[in-house]
């Protein structure tokens, strides 16, 4: 019988109950969120000075057919975008490619854009990034990318948008959008690691987003385990192995410890 940490437990207990899955398991599959990247100092979508707490949710409509709101997405990205590249990965990012660097972590699937998983020392090809990436730019119209830096320095004055230099189609970074799917090579690789893993560990989301949400079930329908690491309550706790409540960095870092002091079983 595996145990269930539903209250909030204090970090040894979350780590000692996350360790004793991640040492009986050896294709483990980190589907992570927001949670685990503001250690980073990256804000939560969700979070008091995200998206959906100012009301500034982007929509492709809303970009495509509106130019001001095209200015002022470029107004916050001069911002925005020079801050994300000075994010650090944090211990939880760092936790997860020691596991797979151990050889026993096969892959992440990412809601995040911010490349912190890669920037830890993950293999680009076995990171999932399910919403895109805000360190690459592409053009709507003609589907041109170039690396995010490029067109940073190509920005003009506060009110001006750059453009697409092939077609001058509108422009911005290669991330997925409210009303825009999920593109579906993404999301076979993301179905393909979850019938592969023998444990899907959430770190940080709230699986509320869907398709992405998803995954972890069909991993759990495979024959996976689910261990789900969030601050605050999913709807997946119910069909969960193990639920623990505790911040993402501190927890992994001590999961790491207590796998490798013990070894495996």
């Amino acid at each position: 019988m595996f145990r269930r940490a539903d209250a909030a437990p204090p970090e040894p207990s979350a780590a000692v109950a996350l360790a004793d899955f991640g040492r009986r398991s050896h294709r483990i599959v980190a589907f992570t969120g927001a949670g685990i990247s503001t250690e980073s100092g990256i804000p939560d979508y969700r979070g008091p000075n995200g998206v959906w707490a100012t009301g500034a949710v982007p929509t492709l409509d809303g970009f495509l057919n509106d130019a001001e709101t095209r200015r002022a997405y470029w107004r916050r990205r001069r911002e925005s975008y020079t801050d994300l590249l000075h994010a650090e990965p944090n211990a939880g990012h760092r936790a997860l490619a020691a596991l797979a660097a151990g050889g026993r972590l096969i892959g992440v699937v990412t809601q995040n854009i911010d490349g912190l998983h890669q920037r830890a020392g993950h293999d680009p090809e076995t990171v999932v990034e399910l919403h895109g990436s805000a360190h690459r730019v592409r053009c709507l119209d003609c589907g041109t990318t170039w690396p995010a830096t490029e067109i940073q320095t190509r920005l003009g004055p506060e009110d001006t948008e750059p453009r697409c230099d092939r077609c001058g189609g509108p422009i911005r970074a290669a991330t997925v959008l409210f009303g825009e799917p999920v593109p579906s090579v993404a999301l076979r690789r993301a179905a393909d690691l979850a019938a592969a893993c023998d444990l899907m560990l959430v770190v940080g989301s709230s699986l509320v987003v869907n398709p992405a949400a998803q995954i972890p079930l069909l991993a759990q329908r495979g024959g996976a385990r689910l261990a789900i690491l969030n601050r605050t309550p999913t709807p997946l706790d119910g069909a969960a192995d193990l639920v623990v409540r505790a911040e993402a960095g501190p927890t992994l870092e001590a999961v790491v410890r207590e796998i490798g002091m013990r070894g495996d079983r």
